[in-house]
């Protein structure tokens, strides 16, 4: 769950270091990678016995 967030902080540093291109598409990268595990998550079914 950490992996995207992680990304975010190396496009953060490669812009800082002035590589734009690549900290674009690490970016992009990591937000696609945290729209997939949300996804994964909001629909997971709960086990909740009433």
């Amino acid at each position: 769950m950490s992996l995207p967030f992680f990304g975010i902080f190396i496009a953060l540093a490669l812009v800082l270091a002035g590589q734009r291109v690549a900290s674009i598409v690490l970016f992009a990268a990591s937000l696609a990678a945290l729209l997939v595990l949300f996804k994964l998550h909001a629909t997971d079914s709960l086990n909740l016995v009433l």
